[in-house]
């Protein structure tokens, strides 16, 4: 009988550190702009910024982001790298894959000196996307 206490003790440890450690955060883009790669592999020029209001999930229980664009995005996390700072910007990138397994990386990036503006990357192979993202607001704030 003390065996069997000891080991529901363990298992609600266990069971409670994992949900403590995992986290979904959300964040409203608010902006996004697009790059792409030409036939000759050469990067275009970001789009014109486009105005938005886009949810975006980074669920790290689930190791996975999701845009909710107009076609729903949802990107397979396999690595969460080394947080990068520098002098200008605060970097956590991620590995991630797609519907189709390509391999790529999103970065959630705060830009230090830009008030602490914070922009979601998506960098695939031949395009890549960027969105002005915030901390999703409270229900009480009116989003312009």
């Amino acid at each position: 009988m003390k065996c069997f206490k000891w080991l529901l003790v363990c298992l609600a440890v266990i069971a409670f550190t994992g949900k403590t450690t995992a986290q979904q955060y959300k964040f409203l883009a608010t902006e996004f702009s697009v790059m792409e790669r030409d036939a000759k592999g050469n990067w275009g020029k970001w789009s014109d910024l486009q105005p938005a209001k886009i949810t975006v999930v980074l669920d790290t229980k689930k190791d996975r982001i999701i845009v909710y664009s107009q076609e729903i995005q949802v990107y397979a996390i396999l690595n969460y790298e080394k947080e990068e700072e520098t002098e200008d910007d605060l970097i956590y990138p991620f590995s991630c894959t797609d519907d189709d397994g390509m391999p790529f990386t999103i970065s959630i990036i705060t830009r230090k000196k830009q008030n602490n503006r914070k922009q979601l990357y998506i960098n695939q192979k031949n395009a890549a996307v960027v969105y002005n993202i915030i901390n999703y607001p409270d229900k009480d704030i009116e989003i312009k």
